[in-house]
């Protein structure tokens, strides 16, 4: 069984300890699953950012704006964070991602390192179900001009700075005021993760199909704030009315200091990221796996 997929870009953190890390050469996994793709008939490019500097192995290195140019998958070895970053700067390229989990299981990084190869030789043979993830484009406004513009995959959060009170927040949808929010933050979330920062300040879990955000207010002063599920075609703005030492974070990877008057606009961006999983695959099964559901019962 061959591979449909030619040029794959192989991301992930290298790891090495003792003498392998003295002498900057790779770990065995990445190595391990370089060879298994090669084996499947892929040629197989490493990002150029995340490969030694000194020796590259036996695999050319890419910039990711060359993986997309010239690749048809990229298989992501690490954890959700991993993916998450690699996840933005490649769906304008509409390169699609398999990820594989090193650790703990992923929300979107869901195969298993133990039986990767089993279950990668149907995918990259065209057998596998496509998950297609929305991102939100996101702006500080400051005085009428954009002063950070970025994408987001989970979740854009303002926070409280670590000594102040609480933050006051103006809150508009689209050309409607929804209210004035005092705060520890605010966050806007994706589908995708409404399972990560929105899940542990009492958002929802919200299925990746459905086409919306989540407003989730973080220990907000009035008990009957509560989170909103807001349709994502609509503009979403968070403007700081009130507050010290603001911050807005965009997938906890990216950070802007707030002053007062500051605008964070949320909007639908024209790209979404493109996951392939193991044909048969479901939401919900990874859903009970990683929340522990069934557990305990008869």
């Amino acid at each position: 069984m061959s591979s449909r997929f030619r040029h794959v870009a192989l991301i992930g953190k290298y790891q090495a300890s003792g003498a392998r890390a003295q002498c900057g050469a790779h770990d065995d996994v990445m190595e391990g699953i370089g060879a298994f793709l090669e084996s499947q008939g892929c040629k197989v490019f490493v990002e150029k950012s995340q490969a030694d500097p000194v020796e590259t192995g036996p695999y050319p290195a890419l910039t990711v704006e060359e993986i997309g140019q010239h690749c048809d998958l990229g298989l992501v070895v690490g954890g959700d964070g991993t993916m998450l970053g690699i996840g933005r700067q490649l769906a304008p390229h509409d390169v699609p991602l398999i990820g594989i989990n090193r650790g703990r299981l992923g929300f979107i990084t869901d195969i298993s390192l133990d039986n990767y190869q089993a279950t990668l030789i149907p995918m990259l043979a065209g057998e596998y179900e496509e998950d297609l993830r929305t991102l939100m484009q996101a702006k500080v406004i400051r005085d009428g001009q954009s002063v950070f513009d970025t994408l987001a995959m989970n979740d854009v959060v303002v926070n409280r700075g670590a000594t102040s009170g609480m933050v006051e927040l103006r809150v508009t949808v689209g050309r409607h005021f929804v209210a004035n929010q005092r705060a520890d933050g605010m966050i806007i979330s994706t589908p995708t993760g409404s399972t990560a920062y929105a899940l542990s300040a009492g958002g929802p879990l919200l299925h990746p199909a459905v086409r919306g955000w989540v407003l989730v207010p973080i220990a907000p002063h009035t008990l009957s704030n509560r989170p909103l599920l807001l349709p994502d075609a609509d503009e979403v703005t968070m403007e700081l009315v009130g507050g010290r030492d603001a911050s807005a974070n965009f997938d906890m990877q990216s950070l802007a200091t707030l002053a007062i008057g500051d605008q964070v606009m949320v909007r639908r961006s024209d790209y979404r990221v493109r996951f392939l999983h193991p044909k048969g695959w479901s939401y919900f099964d990874t859903l009970r796996k990683k929340l522990h559901w069934n557990e305990g019962g008869s």
